[in-house]
């Protein structure tokens, strides 16, 4: 029997959903379980290169910056891998298909870090914006499980999850300046990802969705500075 778009207007959101939330979310918890104790590396690692990068201001230097690049570039593809394909893509049927997506970002990233040609950025205000979605992403975006009720084990961490990863790519490529379309081609991945896990969060009925829709607008407004 055919539907008639009276029927497809009946829908809402959620009925698209293939899975439920409280699946969706011992995601994270069966990843963080399986590579712990990584997270603390992750993070240790992360407030280094912070501090590293701070010795000359918000803006990082030229090998801080490639620094920067190249573990970001591992975050997605160890991201790819462990998320999307292992845990995510048997239930959702995009996953498998934006995983190699994300494989190309880290080899985009990591050609960028190679290549050597950027610096930090002239704009301090871009700069700082950057700056403060590299802190959300490492350092408070885990915080939301605890803060939604969730067990923290269920933590979404830079470099293992797919949205803190994003966040602070975006948070990276505020502060640093470099080929004009090599830069730009790499902001693809991370917004579209943003866009639709807000959406994802949203149909699940989940606030956190308003985080990734805060990073964006940030990321959008400071990325017009230059």
């Amino acid at each position: 029997m055919s539907t008639s778009w009276t029927d497809w207007l009946s829908y809402r959101p959620s009925d698209f959903l293939m899975f439920a939330p409280r699946l969706y979310w011992r995601l994270f918890e069966s990843l963080n379980l399986a590579f712990w104790p990584l997270q603390v590396g992750i993070v240790l690692a992360g407030v280094a290169w912070l501090g590293w990068a701070w010795r000359d201001g918000v803006r990082p230097g030229r090998t801080a910056a490639r620094a920067g690049l190249a573990a970001l570039a591992l975050g997605w593809a160890f991201t790819a891998w462990a998320f999307l394909w292992q845990r995510l893509a048997p239930i959702h049927w995009l996953a498998g298909d934006i995983a190699p997506l994300f494989l190309l970002q880290a080899a985009a990233l990591l050609a960028l870090a190679l290549h050597g040609a950027v610096q930090g950025h002239r704009d301090r205000l871009r700069c700082a914006a950057g700056l403060a979605l590299l802190l959300w992403a490492l350092l408070l975006h885990p915080l939301l499980a605890g803060l939604a009720g969730r067990p923290w084990v269920q933590a979404e961490l830079t470099g293992l999850a797919s949205d803190p990863t994003a966040i602070a790519t975006l948070g990276l490529l505020l502060q640093l300046r470099g080929p004009r379309w090599p830069m730009r081609a790499l902001w693809i991945v991370p917004l579209a990802w943003c866009l639709l896990s807000a959406a994802t969060l949203w149909t699940m009925g989940s606030a956190q969705g308003w985080v990734l829709c805060a990073a964006l607008l940030l990321a959008g407004w400071a990325g017009r500075r230059g």
